[in-house]
């Protein structure tokens, strides 16, 4: 991820990701719960966003394959952007 260290870790409750805030520099690990993906029909309308808990900030960042691939096995709430 751009900015941003994610590794999945699988533990006994919700997975956790790691994060870090592109604009405080704060790193920090956060549940699946704590993050939106958004699936649009291009690179410019995939990406994913949390809210960071040192600076409060909203953070959203470019979402790829892969972590899409992450987010979506991590149990992350996926919004499908449909363009008509």
């Amino acid at each position: 991820m751009t900015m941003m260290t994610t590794t999945l870790m699988r533990r006994t409750g919700p997975v956790i990701f790691k994060a870090a805030c592109p604009d405080c520099r704060g790193r920090f690990e956060l549940a699946s719960d704590a993050f939106r993906l958004a699936i649009g029909a291009s690179s410019r309308t995939t990406f994913y966003s949390f809210t960071c808990p040192d600076c409060r900030r909203a953070v959203r960042k470019p979402a790829g394959e892969r972590i899409i691939e992450l987010l979506t096995g991590g149990g992350v709430r996926t919004l499908r952007l449909h363009t008509g």
